[in-house]
């Protein structure tokens, strides 16, 4: 009988190593670190308080997902960015918890989990919420976990109620182990969230006992931001960016110019910073990262150039999008979506501009800015 790594489920032989004659996987070696104890006394009389009252159909997707929980069925939100996919879910959060079950909160990266847990802990106050992710692991155990889809390995049949957002994100996306990490982390029921799912992570839901919910429509009513495509060659772009950058800095609007690589970026933030000092360059490798996006949402920096790290979990009131070279094969339709969701999304700045600058409108661009237009579509016909 070949081996099954009890962790990850893998029994590819050409991951399995042996020690001492005992077999050992390698494909998950490198996650070492104690696993949760399943004995956690959960916090009675946890309550949910909402600053803000859902939109209708904020509220009309919260119950069917709280239903279909209640019917044992797992759940796939689609919801455009700045649908508030978040809050859809707390309700039934609230429910797990008032019955002594446990919930997690996992989404792939560790920039959203050190985002959305002071969010979450805001709802449930009284909660003891927790946040673990690669650096952050010394407290496993909490009435609510949030965490990166890496530390999941932690977890094994655990949680009642796993919430994973972000599901079409680097790196959870078409990794192998990180999905059997989630499987095998689920006791009971999951819900999924994504505002770009694919075709495949439909069809796998449906095939799990589940059903999809979709919510077209901001918490605020108001349309999507349709990027506009501006050709150009590289050149160009760097000029159109000054000119840009310029007006929204004039209007005290802060800015996200994205490239495809760091090193592309390096050299645009470089150009930039000749002419505008107040801004920074963040990415993966970026150690700062966290105090140069806490500048730009206190006003002290006009602009950030950026990798894909802020294409999620970021909101800034009045923010404005630049692309640069956004035809690189990087640049995914999906992405592309995701970084124009990123303006827009407050109640009181609805308005914004997105620029994707490329020397040719590439696939994924016309497929980004055609599905933006089509879930306004949708969005106003179910009005």
């Amino acid at each position: 009988m070949s081996y099954v790594c009890p962790r990850c489920g893998n029994s590819d032989e050409r991951y399995i190593g042996y020690f001492k004659n005992k077999p050992y996987c390698r494909l998950c070696l490198s996650f070492q670190g104690k696993s949760v104890e399943n004995d956690i006394c959960i916090t009675k009389d946890i309550e949910l308080t909402l600053d803000y009252p859902l939109s209708e159909k904020q509220k009309e997707c919260s119950n069917n997902v709280l239903n279909a929980l209640n019917m044992n069925r797992n759940v796939l939100i689609h919801a455009v960015t700045g649908a508030g996919k978040t809050e859809l879910v707390y309700h039934s959060m609230h429910k797990y918890l008032k019955e002594g079950k446990k919930v997690g909160f996992a989404t792939p990266r560790k920039d959203v989990v050190i985002d959305l847990a002071p969010r979450i802990k805001e709802a449930f106050k009284n909660a003891k919420v927790v946040s673990v992710y690669g650096e952050h692991s010394q407290i496993i155990s909490g009435d609510i976990i949030v965490l990166t889809t890496h530390q999941l390995y932690r977890y094994p049949n655990y949680f009642d109620l796993l919430i994973l957002d972000e599901i079409d994100a680097f790196p959870y996306k078409g990794n192998k182990l990180l999905f059997s990490f989630f499987r095998k982390s689920v006791k009971g029921n999951y819900v999924l969230l994504s505002a770009t799912p694919s075709n495949d992570d439909i069809n796998k839901v449906k095939n799990d006992n589940g059903i999809i919910i979709t919510l077209f429509e901001r918490y605020h009513k108001h349309d999507l931001i349709v990027p506009a495509f501006i050709q150009a060659n590289k050149y160009k772009q760097f000029f159109l960016i000054l000119r840009y950058l310029l007006k929204f800095i004039k209007e005290k609007k802060p800015v996200f110019i994205f490239t495809p690589t760091i090193s592309e970026g390096k050299k645009l933030f470089f150009f930039l910073s000749l002419f505008f000092q107040n801004g920074s360059f963040v990415s993966s490798k970026e150690e700062n990262r966290s105090i140069d996006i806490s500048r730009i949402k206190n006003n002290m920096y006009d602009y950030l150039v950026t990798t894909s790290i802020l294409e999620r979990g970021v909101t800034l009131k009045n923010l404005q999008v630049i692309v640069y070279n956004a035809g690189s094969y990087i640049y995914s339709a999906e992405a592309l979506i995701q970084i124009a969701g990123r303006v827009g999304r407050k109640i009181d700045a609805t308005c914004g501009d997105v620029y994707f600058l490329s020397d040719e409108e590439t696939p994924s661009i016309k497929d980004a800015i055609k599905t933006i237009k089509l879930c306004n579509l949708k969005k106003n016909n179910s009005n």
